[in-house]
C-alpha cells in the first residue's frame, strides 16, 4: 500500500479517545525496565543475519532457532485491517506465522491479531498480548496516535516495540522500523513515469501528480521519491506539473479527484498513481472516456492483481513489487533478537528512518522493492507465486500473457 500501505483517514475523536485511554493505563502502571540487550545472551554467540538474506523458501529463518529458544516471553502482532488492502489476511499474517514456526517457535509462543479497521480493537487486542506476557509487540499501527499510546504502554511495562511496514510517528524511543525503502519505492514509480513516457510516446507531458493519504507516512516517502525523480524534468520545461490534489488511500476518492482535475485542466495526459487501487480506479475512468491502451501512463505499487492485469492491458506503466516474505521475515527476525533480549546486528538494521514527530531517526531494517512491467513479471511474481496465472491470465489477456513469457 503500501503501505503499507493503503491506510484511509481516521476520525480524529476515535483516535484521540483510543490514545488517551491506553496511555492513561501505561500512567497507571508500575513502569519496568526491560534488560539491556546483551551482545552474546545465554546461548553463546549471537547469530548474524543480514537484510539481504531473506528468499521464498524460508530457509534464513532456521539460522535462529537458536534465539527461539533463548527468547522468552510471546511475540504479539498486531496488524490493522482487512479492507483497505488484501495482503494483511493474504500474505502478512501467513508469512509471519511461517517464519516464527521455522525458527522454531510453536503456536503459544507468538499471537497474530488483526483490528479490523479499529483502533480500539488493537487496544483492546495490545492489553491483551501485554497481560499474556508479550515480550515483544509488532505493531502495523491504524494511525501514528493511536500507535504511539499503544507503544508508550507496551515500553512502560518493559515491552519491546518493532513498527511494522508502517512508522509509527511520535512512536517508542527505544524501537525498530521494519519496512521496505519506501523512498526507493517512490523512486521506482517517478522511474517508472518516465521510462512510460518515453515508450508510450507521449508528446508535451502534462502530469497530475497523485498521492496517497497524508496521515500516512509512507506516502510522505513515496512522494518523496517519486517527486525527486521528476522535478528535474519539470524544472526544465520538459514536463508541465498539472497539479498535486490532496491525497489518499480509498480509490473511490481518488477516481473522483482524478476526475475533476481531468475536467478542470483536460491537457492532462500522464498521471502519477501511488498504489495499483488507486490507478485501477483513475484506469476505469480513463476507459469511460475511451482513452486507448498506451497513450495514457498510470503508475502502482502492491503488484495487485487488478495492478498486474492493467499493464497486461496497456493501461499501466508497471507497479512497485515488495515480496511480503521478506518483510515478514525480516521483522519475525527483528522479534527473535528482541525476545532474546540481545542487539539486533547491524548486519540486519541496515539503515535509519526520520521520525518528524519524536524529532529522531529510528533504527530500520530497510527491504529492497522491485518494478515489475510486462517483461519481468513472469520470473518475479509469478514464479514467486505472488499471484496464480489463471488468476491472472483470463481470457481476454491469454496474448498478453504469452507475449510476457507467462505460462
Amino acid at each position: 500500500m503500501s503501505k503499507h500501505m493503503k491506510v484511509p483517514a481516521r476520525g480524529v475523536g476515535t483516535t484521540f479517545i483510543a490514545a488517551l485511554a491506553i496511555t492513561a493505563l501505561a500512567a497507571c502502571t508500575s513502569p519496568s525496565t526491560s534488560p539491556t540487550p546483551s551482545a552474546t545472551g545465554s546461548g553463546g554467540a549471537v547469530p548474524q543475519i543480514s537484510a539481504d538474506a531473506f528468499t521464498a523458501d524460508f530457509s534464513a529463518m532456521k539460522q535462529l532457532t537458536s534465539l527461539a529458544s533463548q527468547g522468552k516471553g510471546m511475540i504479539g502482532v498486531l496488524l490493522p485491517d482487512t479492507t483497505t488492502s488484501a495482503r494483511y489476511v493474504t500474505f502478512d499474517a501467513p508469512y509471519l506465522k511461517k517464519a516464527f514456526e521455522a525458527a522454531g517457535l510453536d503456536s503459544t509462543q507468538f499471537k497474530i491479531d488483526n483490528a479490523q479497521g479499529s483502533a480500539s480493537t488493537m487496544q483492546t487486542q495490545a492489553e491483551a498480548d501485554i497481560t499474556a506476557g508479550a515480550s515483544v509487540l509488532l505493531v502495523d499501527a491504524l494511525d501514528s496516535g493511536s500507535g504511539a499510546a499503544i507503544e508508550a504502554a507496551a515500553t512502560a511495562r518493559g515491552v519491546k516495540v518493532i513498527d511494522y511496514d508502517r512508522l509509527v510517528k511520535g512512536g517508542a524511543k527505544d524501537r525498530t522500523y521494519v519496512s521496505f525503502d519506501n523512498v526507493k519505492v517512490g523512486k521506482l514509480i517517478g522511474e517508472g513515469e518516465v521510462s512510460c513516457i518515453a515508450d508510450w510516446k507521449v508528446t508535451k507531458p502534462n502530469i497530475l501528480i497523485m498521492d496517497g493519504d497524508p496521515t500516512d507516512n509512507n506516502a510522505k516517502l513515496f512522494a518523496e521519491g517519486y517527486k525527486g525523480v521528476l522535478k528535474p524534468h519539470f524544472d526544465s520545461g520538459e514536463y508541465v506539473n498539472v497539479g498535486e490534489p490532496a491525497g489518499t488511500w480509498t480509490p473511490s476518492v481518488a477516481q473522483t479527484t482524478f476526475a475533476q482535475q481531468y475536467t478542470a485542466h483536460p491537457n492532462i495526459n500522464a498521471v502519477v498513481t501511488p498504489n495499483d487501487d488507486n490507478a485501477n480506479a483513475v484506469i476505469a475512468y480513463l476507459q469511460s472516456k475511451e482513452i486507448p491502451a498506451k497513450t495514457f501512463p498510470t503508475t502502482g505499487q502492491d503488484a495487485s492483481l487488478s495492478g498486474l492485469q492493467n499493464i497486461l492491458k496497456g493501461y499501466q506503466c508497471g507497479t512497485v513489487y515488495k515480496p511480503i516474505y521478506f518483510e515478514a521475515q525480516a521483522a519475525a527476525a527483528v522479534a527473535l533478537y528482541l525476545r532474546a533480549g540481545m542487539s539486533v546486528p547491524s548486519t540486519l538494521v541496515n539503515g535509519k528512518t526520520t521520525d518528524d514527530t519524536a524529532k529522531t531517526d529510528v533504527a530500520s531494517v530497510l527491504l529492497t522493492p522491485l518494478w515489475v512491467t510486462t517483461k519481468n513479471m513472469a520470473e518475479t511474481v509469478v514464479k514467486d507465486g505472488a499471484v496464480t496465472v489463471p488468476a491472472l491470465c483470463i481470457s481476454q489477456l491469454k496474448d498478453a500473457c504469452t507475449a510476457a513469457g507467462i505460462k
